[in-house]
């Protein structure tokens, strides 16, 4: 994997080869487009089946719903959710350098609006005004949030502007909670604060706050993590304190840490980690998902909802959102990482949140073909503004939360070509891999191609899935070339490249 000290010609030959595979495997991708709209004609699929039952019922009302980042597979997902179960989906999202957003060919979508991106020159202002534009002119009753890592906060923003100037409401957490729960350190004290278990963790500004923290406690390994957005560090998981003095002391003396940089220091924790998804409504969880996770997850699996761990860690969640209050609605997402205890009644599993995502997991995406289910748990918001002639609110009665149903497993055909086929291709010419590792890999890419499904591609909506493997992500690798931008990976289903 490259980084910030690879020499440039090895970056632009990283974007010239991925740009390659795009057009080399152009043919085949197309032939999949249009097979798929062929059989689109011939056999009739399974979300547009349900629409058009649900669109012909005359009691059926549908409601207009703003999906924002529908580029990512999260917003594409849940706008083809409330596409299925009948309503009119607006679609937006940022396109950075003019390349256009996969989801914005979408089927699902009535009309899309580009976003401008909040940056230091302008702030939000320019974005939260473009979101309030379409809310009016597209007469919508529900904005879903799907933000990014980056975006986050200014979300939040949006979400009283819109609220406070218009009929619209959103299921997006205000300013506060998502501050609080988006960095590292807050998300920590806030868990603290309602007395629920945290890991040790130190917030530290400096590189001798490290060092006393390192020195004070033996025994234990720590990780350190940055309280902001910094992707060239994101991947560092490097166990502090190191074997010896000067290896801890030459490692903390290469991180950027200081009062406008600042740093978690983490409790190191052995043990598998998880994340979940939640939606929360006026202080109830809706909807419940918990998936194995890993550092940079691009294969999904659900864990059973009945399972232990699920339980356990929806317990966490709703536990969370009651102590928190019943104002909260948005939403949530934690990772876990799980230790095992023995004791004297044997092998006990202790949850440990380590961070919390006040956004969409991409993990909504498991949840398809429950678009009715999906739709209600989320349209609930609205009916609970409405109220009976008793005064009590329509939607006051507590609905059973929505679990996923047999959900596939799922994938990302272009990331595992690379990193199943390619890679391991190239590795093995270069000596650096044997022929066994290979085929390893060439089996575990055709169970996934066979046997998983892709996160993007849906048979009656193919369009987003070819535009993003040529265009979208071409168009990002050529503007790296023509900026001399670096960067070490990319998540494919929320289209992040991380720079370097």
């Amino acid at each position: 994997m490259l980084d910030g000290s690879s020499p440039w010609h090895l970056h632009f030959a990283q974007n010239a080869a991925l740009i390659l595979a795009s057009i080399l495997f152009l043919p085949l991708s197309t032939f999949v487009l249009f097979s798929s709209y062929a059989l689109g004609i011939v056999l009739d699929s399974d979300s547009p089946r349900k629409r058009r039952r649900i669109r012909s019922s005359p009691t059926f009302v549908p409601e207009t719903v703003l999906v924002t980042g529908v580029g990512m597979t999260k917003g594409l997902a849940l706008a083809r959710l409330f596409y299925e179960a009948g309503h009119d989906v607006i679609g937006a999202d940022f396109e950075p350098y003019g390349v256009p957003a996969c989801g914005r060919y979408s089927r699902s979508l009535k009309k899309y609006y580009r976003l401008p991106k909040p940056d230091d020159e302008n702030g939000s202002a320019p974005y939260v005004h473009t979101l309030l534009r379409a809310v009016k002119q597209e007469k919508v009753d529900l904005w879903v949030s799907c933000s990014g890592v980056a975006s986050a906060v200014e979300d939040g923003q949006a979400k009283e502007v819109i609220e406070r100037r218009s009929s619209c409401r959103a299921i997006q957490f205000d300013v506060t909670t998502t501050s609080t729960l988006h960095e590292k350190n807050t998300f920590i004290e806030e868990t603290q604060r309602l007395g629920l278990p945290v890991p040790e963790t130190h917030h530290v500004t400096s590189r001798d706050a490290v060092h006393k923290v390192l020195h004070q406690t033996k025994r234990k390994s720590y990780i350190m993590k940055s309280v902001g957005v910094d992707d060239a560090v994101r991947g560092d998981m490097t166990l502090l304190p190191r074997r010896t003095v000067s290896q801890t002391y030459d490692h903390v003396s290469r991180i950027p840490i200081s009062n406008e940089k600042p740093w978690v220091l983490q409790q190191y924790i052995k043990g598998k980690e998880y994340c979940t998804h939640s939606l929360v409504i006026n202080g109830e969880v809706k909807v419940f998902i918990a998936c194995p996770s890993a550092e940079l997850l691009m294969h999904y699996e659900a864990l059973p909802s009945d399972s232990a761990l699920s339980r356990a860690m929806l317990a966490f969640s709703r536990e969370f959102v009651e102590r928190s209050g019943k104002s909260m609605t948005g939403h949530l997402s934690f990772d876990f990482l799980v230790d095992e205890n023995v004791t004297e009644k044997g092998a006990e599993l202790v949850l440990n949140p380590i961070e919390c995502n006040p956004r969409a997991h991409t993990a909504v995406a498991l949840f398809a073909g429950q678009g009715q289910e999906m739709a209600k748990a989320y349209l609930s918001l609205l009916k609970a503004d409405m109220v009976n002639g008793n005064g009590h609110a329509l939607g006051a009665a507590e609905e059973p939360i929505v679990f996923p149903v047999k959900p596939a497993k799922y994938y990302w055909v272009g990331h595992d070509l690379v990193n199943l086929i390619l890679l391991p291709i190239l590795r093995l010419l270069l000596g650096q891999a044997q022929l066994s590792e290979l085929r390893h890999d060439c089996s575990e890419f055709l169970t996934h191609l066979l046997l998983w499904k892709d996160g993007t591609f849906e048979v009656w909506d193919p369009l987003p899935w070819w535009c993003l493997y040529h265009v979208y992500w071409p168009g990002q690798f050529l503007v790296c070339i023509l900026q001399r931008r670096k960067w070490s990976r990319v998540n494919v289903s929320t289209t992040k490249m991380f720079g370097c």
